[in-house]
């Protein structure tokens, strides 16, 4: 590897604020945010917006989608077309 030109790579905190839920990882991302860990140690945090904590593929649980609005959209809009 040549010298001075990779970023740094340290330890990280991640933070699922929805969710209620961290993980202590190593990344290149840095946050001028920080958090007393576990540990003891003080680290940089990065809130992120999912996580396998709250994603609904992991969970289970599904989020109610407004699919009727969606297809009736769809419906109004493709309602003048006449096929072929």
């Amino acid at each position: 590897m040549k010298p001075g030109i990779h970023p740094t790579y340290a330890p990280v905190v991640f933070r699922d604020k929805s969710a209620g839920f961290a993980f202590l990882t190593r990344s290149t991302a840095t946050s001028r945010n920080t958090i007393d860990w576990e540990d003891g140690n003080t680290y940089p945090v990065i809130d992120v917006e999912i996580s396998s904590a709250s994603h609904p593929f992991w969970t289970g649980r599904n989020r109610l989608l407004d699919t009727a609005g969606r297809v009736e959209k769809f419906r109004a809009k493709y309602a003048r077309v006449t096929p072929r």
